[in-house]
């Protein structure tokens, strides 16, 4: 299955999928411009600006009036707000496919600190998982797919062993706001083992930047 990742972690995430399918739009829309023409369809998951950029979906919205936007109901008034036509709007029930004909799409509940939703695609006989900003995937099965593209935050051992230091020296551990709203490498891994067959991928996304190291780039 073809993709470009054209961002992906707090700075913004976009992914498009075949040159038609965008699943988040966090990014600026000069980054997704050579993508414009192709796009038949954009899926979107949580109001957080780095999944839900307003300037850039309202300019889509103006330079591709007939393309389409995929959510669930907590997104629905966002996009009416930023100038998205309501009929070109498609609100999904979770665990429901939505058949394009050309491809199927499905979303699922994630929990993060906001509603948010993952989504399975499948176009032709392949099949691809997406899932980010969540602290678990419990519950959620993806049996055998060709790709999958999931949270991979942080490490367990070197993020408790961060949160111990600044305690340890009085420091505010902002890991503690990471670990109820993000997915771990290991919650990944092991989901990843228990779904993935033999020729299935996967990407890890949304690697975790120390904010020390952001803060000094």
């Amino acid at each position: 299955m073809k993709y470009d990742i054209i961002s992906t972690g707090s700075k913004g995430n976009a992914v498009v999928i075949e040159d038609k399918i965008l699943i988040d739009c966090g990014v600026n829309f000069k980054a997704l411009k050579p993508y414009v023409p192709c796009l038949q369809l954009v899926l979107l998951t949580h109001e957080h600006g780095d999944h839900f950029y307003p300037s850039c979906i309202k300019t889509l919205a103006r330079e591709r009036p007939t393309l389409r936007f995929g959510c669930c109901k907590w997104l629905y008034k966002n996009l009416l707000a930023v100038g998205v036509n309501r009929r070109n709007i498609d609100i999904y029930t979770p665990d429901t496919v939505n058949d394009y004909k050309k491809f199927k799409v499905e979303t699922f509940n994630l929990t993060h600190n906001v509603p948010n939703c993952g989504y399975k695609i499948q176009i032709g006989r392949e099949k691809l998982m997406y899932a980010t900003d969540t602290n678990s995937l419990n519950g959620i099965t993806a049996p055998d797919y060709d790709l999958y593209m999931i949270e991979a935050n942080y490490d367990d051992k070197e993020i408790q062993e961060r949160i111990r230091q600044k305690e340890q020296n009085g420091q505010y551990a902002y890991e503690h706001e990471v670990l109820k709203n993000h997915l771990s490498k290991q919650k990944c891994d092991d989901f990843i083992a228990r779904n993935a067959g033999i020729k299935s991928k996967y990407i890890y996304m949304h690697r975790h930047i120390k904010k020390e190291d952001n803060e000094n780039e």
